[in-house]
C-alpha cells in the first residue's frame, strides 16, 4: 500500500468510499444526501491536503489535511480519515493516521486535534489512543447518531514534537 497526495482524477475513486461514509450517518457530521460536486469541494478543494492510501490501483482509503483553527492556533492541524468497507480492520485508518503525522510536520504543524470523534465508533476512539490521541473533553450528546440518537463525541488531541 502506498499513500500519496491526492490529484483531481482521484476523485471518482474518493468520492464511493466518502458517499457510503457520509451516508452511513453515523460518524461525519455532514449531510447525508450531500452531493458529489460539494463532496469535493469539502474533501479535495477546502483542505489544505488531501491524500489516499492505494493497492494496486484501488483506493482503500482518504485523508485530509486541514489547518484547524487560525491565528493564535494555526500550530494545530485537523484530520479526517475514511476507508472502504473491505478494507476496514486491515491497518488502513492506522498507516493513514501515522503518515497524517508525519505530513504535519513537514507542513510545520505542533499538534493534531480531532474535534469530533464520535464516542460510539468505538474502534476510532481505540485507535486513536493506541496512537498516541487523549481524549481531552467529551462533548455531552453532541452528535446525533441514526440509531442510537444523541450520543457523546470526544476532542483529541496529540502533540506531535518533543
Amino acid at each position: 500500500m502506498i499513500i500519496r497526495e491526492a490529484l483531481d482524477e482521484d476523485f471518482p475513486k474518493i468520492w464511493p468510499i466518502f458517499r457510503t461514509v457520509v451516508r452511513a450517518g453515523d460518524t461525519y457530521s455532514i449531510p447525508k444526501d450531500i452531493n458529489e460536486t460539494d463532496a469535493q469541494k469539502i474533501w479535495m478543494r477546502d483542505p489544505l491536503k488531501t491524500f489516499v492510501a492505494e493497492e494496486n490501483g484501488s483506493v482503500l482509503g482518504t485523508y485530509k489535511l486541514n489547518v484547524n483553527r487560525a491565528g493564535g492556533g494555526d500550530h494545530v492541524c485537523n484530520c479526517g480519515y475514511m476507508v472502504t468497507p473491505e478494507a476496514r480492520g486491515h491497518g488502513v485508518a492506522s498507516k493513514m493516521c501515522e503518515h497524517s503525522q508525519k505530513a504535519a510536520l513537514e507542513l510545520g504543524f505542533k499538534a493534531m486535534q480531532f474535534n469530533m470523534v464520535v464516542a460510539t465508533n468505538t474502534g476510532a476512539v481505540r485507535l486513536w489512543q493506541k496512537l498516541g490521541f487523549d481524549i481531552v473533553g467529551t462533548l455531552p450528546r453532541a452528535f446525533k447518531h441514526p440509531q442510537q440518537g444523541y450520543v457523546d463525541a470526544h476532542v483529541m488531541y496529540k502533540w506531535l514534537t518533543d
